[in-house]
């Protein structure tokens, strides 16, 4: 009897200790797999993304993706420590214009490998938006989006003015004098209590409106070819900033020093203003807003805007086994199809055969201006993209503010742009 309750006491202690071991291996198959995902997403782009989660968890009984909400000032900062760490995320959200960075930091994996065996389908991208996304003709992302500036309008102030075709879309000659001819009537046909055109006099927006000017102009980029030097095009540069320093102060279109000028858009007291597409998701929850939304129009020679793009990359670990690794893959195209899901906050999705769908087309707003997509002058694959656009945007606003001529700006950028690179302790190997 002794030794029957022995060998019970033997098996049940043999059973317990590979009960436990499957407990304690992520990757076995009688367990859940669980993938951490770090965004930055806040608002209305926090709730469309974690749809897409909870719908990928619904329909994937062995992975559950755990959806974690940095904040976004501290956003890649935390990206880069926690790989340093080995505490990074199994997926992550990352800008094109931070993909040189993580890249060059040999932090983000390259997918080309991992997509042969998954079978994912790079010809249904957008190539605009994936050519973004390649270094040395390898993928090292996968685009979910890009968001472009574009061009709102309220429909009541511009049929009041006579500026709305039958369509429902602003009568104007797509030239640099038709741009200023359509601001000059709408502005006189206007009642006093409703500006023109809502723009801010600093920061990211004029700034991302030069960059389209200075491209429809014909300026390709403002680095040079080795990423090591700037390479202005001081001519379109300043020609784009001369035009629109002028629709501040010689036309007076844009009202100087505007406080909140989404608001402003939002309430209806504002007939035009360009900003991103995310903006579209506020626009038509706003009662009784009648707005369109267009792709900026084509005032130079050629058709360009500014734009970025969310991109899921996986960071680099040597921990992570295949399956894992296939497992974040699959989320990330997964999300990726659904983007009809993230349009919803105004972004463009990045796969054409998402756009090209039924659904997506019948959403309002979007299917007008979703050809932007091959239009987004993305920057450079540059480390030093975000510390340019500082550089950027500090040195513009003294253009509109009247503090300093294009001339003198564009001077004091391309200096600084050089003591830039000249110190920069990154190496350009993207």
């Amino acid at each position: 009897m002794k030794k029957k309750v022995c060998i019970i006491k033997l098996c049940c202690f043999l059973l317990f200790g590979m009960l436990l071991g499957c407990s304690n291996n992520p990757e076995s198959a009688n367990k859940k797999m669980e993938l951490t995902y770090w965004t930055m997403f806040g608002g209305g782009d926090a709730a469309y993304m974690q749809e897409i989660v909870n719908q990928f968890n619904e329909t994937h009984p062995n992975i559950r993706v755990k959806n974690i909400q940095l904040a976004w000032d501290e956003y890649y900062t935390k990206l880069v420590t926690g790989f340093a760490a080995g505490k990074g995320p199994d997926i992550a959200v990352s800008h094109v214009s931070r993909l040189p960075q993580l890249v060059n930091l040999e932090i983000v994996s390259e997918l080309d490998p991992l997509a042969e065996k998954m079978d994912i389908e790079w010809e249904t991208f957008n190539q605009n938006i994936l050519d973004a996304t390649m270094f040395r003709n390898k993928h090292y992302a996968i685009p979910i989006d890009t968001h472009p500036l574009i061009f709102y309008y309220n429909k009541k102030h511009l049929k009041t003015a006579g500026l709305l075709d039958e369509s429902g879309k602003p009568i104007m000659e797509q030239s640099p004098q038709g741009f200023i001819d359509f601001f000059i009537r709408l502005k006189e046909a206007l009642p006093k209590d409703v500006i023109t055109y809502s723009f801010p006099t600093s920061g990211d927006d004029p700034y991302r409106l030069w960059w389209a000017l200075y491209h429809q102009l014909g300026g390709d980029g403002i680095l040079s070819e080795d990423l090591q030097s700037p390479d202005i095009d001081f001519d379109k540069a300043i020609e784009a900033a001369n035009y629109m320093k002028a629709l501040y102060h010689d036309y007076k279109v844009i009202p100087l020093h505007i406080g909140d000028f989404y608001q402003m858009f939002q309430s209806g007291s504002a007939a035009v203003l360009t900003t991103g597409v995310w903006a579209t998701g506020i626009w038509e929850q706003t009662k009784d807003l009648q707005f369109g939304a267009l792709p900026l129009p084509n005032i130079f020679e050629k058709e360009a805007t500014w734009g970025d793009s969310h991109t899921l990359i996986l960071p680099k670990n040597q921990n992570a086994s295949l399956e894992r690794q296939k497992a974040a893959i699959t989320f990330a195209n997964f999300v990726a199809e659904k983007t009809q899901i993230w349009a919803k906050a105004g972004h463009i999705p990045a796969k054409d055969t998402v756009v090209k769908s039924k659904e997506f087309k019948e959403m309002p707003y979007r299917s007008e201006y979703a050809n932007a997509a091959d239009n987004v002058a993305f920057p450079e694959k540059s480390v030093n993209n975000w510390p340019v656009k500082d550089i950027l945007i500090r040195n513009l606003d003294t253009i509109w503010n009247g503090s300093a001529s294009p001339e003198e700006a564009f001077r004091k950028i391309d200096q600084e742009i050089g003591d830039l690179l000249d110190k920069s302790l990154l190496t350009e190997s993207p």
